[in-house]
């Protein structure tokens, strides 16, 4: 599902080594966290998982797809087997809530009536059922990030990957976001979730990967998130 071996990335402008012969696996089913402080890396990691940079050193696969010698023209096959949900949610402003999420399939040459059958099915899942036809500022800061997660899920990827999905919620919402997550990995979604928020993670026994300095400091499964700020 997703592997990791030796990956070290060291970015030109800056100098700045980011990742520091970094290896990792996620077995497919998985719900993990990725945690540490501001600057450990997890945004250079996502980065490298999505293919949106490659690695100086190391070897990287997602899914099935070798992610170090990678061809630009596949990019686009590789990525519509994530789901990625940001923290700042990216709708957009003009499309009702059933447009956005139809958008997704639409991009990826989905059928009308495919869209049809799953787009209602997904938002009754994400429970946004009777908010079709809202846009997002219409919506309070829980319901617009459904949304995002019904986007990301609405073509049946094999792994979402979520950035700091809970960052602009209350702590109600966050832990109702999480819950939407779990119960989505059960239906055997395999789920990253890339957070700083330690009460949140403590409060799920899931896999745990610390990260400091661009390099792995605990992997384990008892939900704990050691990292004091």
């Amino acid at each position: 599902m997703v592997s990791m071996k030796d990956v070290s990335m060291v970015y030109k402008t800056s100098g700045t080594l980011a990742t520091d012969h970094l290896s990792l696996n996620i077995d497919e089913g998985e719900f993990v966290f990725l945690v540490g402080p501001s600057g450990s890396g997890k945004t250079t990691i996502i980065k490298l998982l999505t293919g949106e940079i490659k690695a100086n050193e190391g070897e990287i696969s997602v899914n099935g797809f070798d992610l170090t010698h990678i061809r630009r023209r596949r990019l686009p096959k590789f990525r519509r087997t994530l789901g990625v949900i940001f923290q700042d949610f990216r709708l957009i402003d003009d499309k009702t809530v059933y447009d956005n999420v139809a958008f997704a399939m639409h991009v990826v040459g989905a059928s009308k009536r495919e869209i049809r059958e799953r787009v209602p099915y997904v938002l009754k899942l994400v429970g946004l059922e009777g908010r079709e036809k809202r846009l997002p500022q219409e919506l309070s800061g829980g319901e617009q990030q459904r949304v995002a997660v019904a986007r990301a899920l609405v073509n049946r990827p094999r792994l979402i990957i979520a950035d700091e999905p809970t960052g602009n919620l209350d702590p109600a919402k966050s832990l109702e976001l999480m819950l939407l997550l779990q119960k989505i990995n059960e239906l055997g979604t395999t789920v990253l979730v890339v957070t700083h928020e330690k009460e949140l993670v403590n409060a799920f026994a899931k896999r745990v990967i610390s990260i400091e300095n661009g390099s792995i400091v605990s992997d384990g499964m008892d939900g704990y998130y050691a990292y004091e700020a």
